[in-house]
């Protein structure tokens, strides 16, 4: 304040206009993140799986799985019943702060079993010294196939500013985040599942607070055949 008033301050946030206005981050606007064209989503998945490395295959799970970057790099084997298919995420590690449970198409299952376990570490996707991958990790493996797809281009004489995995309304190169996007237009474009159905899958809060307060379930099964289809799409299975 500028000294012009005494008292409280009237624009104070904490205990006074929290109480009255939903939270900034609710009604900001979101910038769209990069995403993999749904049509290129199959081509770019191969592609994927022709790079070796941790960081390729925490990307893979990723994709499979709809996941948020955060919430695969921070996974730790004893979230994972692999028996039961079911990856358990705390709340503590969930931006809604709220524990989520993902199904596993066998694509996801895979890679699970395919990755070594680090005695010193706990985590499924480890960087070198036993920790998790770090938040550019990924991202730089996406970097990597796009600077590939240009490369390749320019040798064919093509235009590399149309070349690679660029998003089809911005003409951005994709980013990992950008991949829950391909999968909600696969979603709703390619399938009759309901919409609830992958907000579910995506950890997006459906309904009122009243309805998600009497929803007991959450679809596990549904969702399992969901996920499966999309593997199916990406052609991990």
């Amino acid at each position: 304040m500028a000294g012009h008033r005494t008292g409280d301050n009237p624009a104070r946030w904490r205990s006074n206009l929290d109480a009255l206005l939903p939270k900034p981050s609710r009604v900001a606007e979101k910038a769209n993140h990069a995403a993999v064209a749904l049509a290129d989503a199959p081509a770019w998945y191969a592609a994927l799986l022709r790079r070796d490395g941790t960081a390729a295959r925490a990307l893979a799970f990723l994709t499979i799985c709809a996941s948020r970057s955060g919430e695969v790099r921070g996974a730790t084997w004893d979230e994972f019943d692999l028996t039961a298919r079911i990856w358990t995420i705390s709340a503590q590690r969930m931006k809604a702060e709220r524990e989520h449970r993902v199904p596993l198409p066998e694509a996801a299952v895979a890679i699970l079993e395919a990755m070594p376990r680090l005695n010193d570490s706990p985590y499924v996707f480890a960087a070198a010294r036993g920790g998790p991958l770090s938040d550019m990790t990924l991202s730089a493996v996406m970097r990597r196939m796009q600077a590939d797809a240009e490369a390749q281009a320019e040798a064919e004489g093509l235009p590399v500013e149309r070349a690679g995995w660029r998003d089809p309304r911005s003409g951005k190169p994709a980013v990992p985040h950008g991949l829950r996007s391909t999968f909600r237009d696969w979603a709703a474009e390619k399938t009759d599942y309901p919409r609830d159905l992958a907000e579910m899958a995506l950890a997006h809060n459906v309904g009122s607070e009243v309805e998600r307060a009497y929803r007991r379930g959450d679809m596990m099964e549904k969702r399992r055949q969901m996920m499966t289809d999309w593997a199916r799409f990406l052609g991990a299975e």
